[in-house]
């Protein structure tokens, strides 16, 4: 496989992406935001979504285009973060237009991340500046792990992060993935240092460890925060971006398809308690020559892209004080990771 020469989502030319954080309160703000408007979709797949402005990415719906996209810690509190990010626009003049009027088009989500060791105690919600600092950082180049709405995350047994990865198909056209890595279930296999998503690893880009030999139980495969650390809140939520043409419809299926990207990096995926869910966006600067064979590949690269960036996310945590779980490099890394 090819990765972009960032091996990041910005490797789809025009897209930037901006990080804020607080690591006293373990928690942050990660903003996807382009050179012009995108044309997105969305796909939701877990039981426990948090939201805002989603249903207009539906393909039969009017707007076609959006100007950023807000993933964030916080749960319904880091839903705030939006309204930062849409000031910040409007300031700009980037927006829906409806004569006189601007009204910037943001959808979001969110993680859940108030019950990991941060102090939660603010006097005021920190999200809308998290929003405004992040998107005022972004840009093409970013740091992994724990930063932006990755500050906070966690897996069943490690701490999770900010991860992401790129590819480009046999057709030329490059597709990234952006992911908040926060899940219910584990990223590793078992209790292991060897990531559900090693078959698709590229080089040594998670460790190189490859995938574990011996077989695993169901109890193995189905563990989750529960079993680990105690009733921790969930979600993984992530944005999919191509330079392909896509309609709305073609995004649709284009987030659909990379859902299998978290099943394949995630035990277990898509649960009641987690909020999953995937974002998809187009730049429109490469057209599509083959329809049918195009966009599967597109899909398939797209899948693949978020499994690796999810393991990525975990592999690059760093520690912080009252972390309720070991990182990846702290529990593994000296022993397992190759150079």
């Amino acid at each position: 496989m090819q990765t972009g020469p960032r091996n990041l989502i910005t490797d789809v030319v025009g897209l930037k992406v901006g990080n804020a954080e607080h690591h006293g309160i373990k928690t942050g703000t990660t903003v996807l935001v382009a050179d012009r408007p995108l044309r997105a979709s969305v796909d939701v797949m877990g039981g426990s979504p948090g939201t805002r402005e989603t249903d207009l990415l539906a393909p039969d719906k009017l707007v076609e285009e959006i100007d950023a996209l807000v993933l964030s810690g916080g749960s319904a509190y880091g839903l705030d973060a939006a309204s930062g990010v849409h000031e910040a626009l409007r300031r700009m003049g980037r927006g829906f237009r409806v004569e006189k009027a601007i009204i910037p088009i943001v959808p979001s989500a969110i993680i859940f991340d108030l019950i990991n060791g941060g102090d939660k105690d603010w006097a005021e919600n920190p999200y809308r500046a998290l929003g405004v600092e992040a998107l005022a950082r972004a840009d093409v180049d970013f740091a992994l792990g724990t930063v932006g709405a990755g500050t906070g995350a966690l897996t069943a047994n490690l701490k999770g992060g900010l991860g992401s990865a790129s590819l480009v198909t046999p057709a030329g056209h490059t597709v990234g993935a952006l992911v908040i890595a926060n899940p219910t279930g584990s990223v590793t296999m078992g209790d292991t240092p060897h990531f559900w998503a090693a078959p698709f690893e590229t080089g040594h880009e998670f460790g190189g460890l490859g995938p574990l030999l011996t077989p695993l139980d169901f109890a193995a495969t189905a563990r989750s925060k529960r079993d680990w650390v105690g009733p921790l809140s969930n979600t993984t939520i992530a944005i999919v971006a191509t330079d392909a043409d896509l309609t709305k419809a073609q995004l649709k299926r284009l987030a659909v398809a990379a859902q299998d990207g978290i099943a394949r990096a995630t035990s277990p995926a898509h649960t009641q308690v987690d909020g999953d869910l995937v974002f998809s966006v187009s730049t429109g600067q490469r057209a599509i020559t083959d329809p049918v064979i195009e966009t599967l590949h597109l899909g398939h690269a797209a899948a693949v892209a978020l499994s690796r960036a999810i393991a990525r996310a975990i592999y690059h945590a760093s520690p912080a004080s009252h972390d309720p779980v070991p990182t990846w490099q702290d529990k593994w890394g000296r022993s397992a990771d190759k150079p």
